[in-house]
């Protein structure tokens, strides 16, 4: 099974950006993306890619301890849009310190806890930019996101509070049908802090 940690904000913040998003969708040239479904959207701490129920089991009690020494429930708001290059448009995050130091740690700890259960490699020390992503270029090709940056520039969502470190299965699709997303099923919930 296909195995990744994850944030994953309320619904009502799920909302909110969701009628944003629907916006970008009637734009010129928002056929040639593939655009995620809301209630996929999240924010991916870490991924561990292929794991044995072995590996998961141990896996899962290093991320107990990961979600315990976190500093309780994470402050955060959606909060404006960026492009990795002409492929991907995702909305990221704000916060203040010292909750952002705390996100990038708790990132860190997950990283941490699928090194040490033998699922990342050593050497694996990704940065780590917190983004929840909302459309992808269409197969091989690029995409000019730049109108959908800058329509998402002065978006600010609600202040909300990240509560739960998820343990989540992405089920491959398997229909063969062009487009087609994965399914994501939460496996685990731990809630943050002591």
């Amino acid at each position: 099974m296909r195995l990744f940690t994850a944030l994953w904000p309320p619904q009502e913040a799920v909302q909110e950006l969701s009628r944003a998003v629907d916006a970008l969708e009637e734009l010129p040239g928002a056929e040639a993306l593939r655009w995620t479904r809301p209630e996929a959207w999240h924010f991916t701490l870490s991924f561990y890619g292929e794991v044995t129920e072995d590996q998961a089991a141990d896996l899962r009690a290093r991320l107990v301890r990961a979600a315990r020494r976190a500093p309780g429930p994470l402050p955060m708001r959606l909060h404006r849009a960026g492009r990795f290059g002409d492929r991907t448009l995702w909305v990221g995050l704000q916060q203040e310190e010292p909750h952002r130091q705390a996100l990038k740690k708790l990132a860190a700890a997950t990283t941490a806890a699928g090194r040490r259960a033998g699922l990342l490699p050593d050497d694996k020390h990704p940065s780590f930019h917190p983004h929840l992503t909302l459309a992808r270029a269409k197969g091989r090709r690029t995409a000019d996101l730049r109108p959908y940056v800058e329509q998402l520039e002065s978006f600010q969502g609600s202040p909300w509070s990240a509560r739960e470190l998820l343990l989540v299965r992405s089920v491959p699709p398997r229909s063969g049908v062009p487009g087609e997303q994965p399914r994501y099923e939460p496996l685990e919930r731990w809630p943050l802090g002591p």
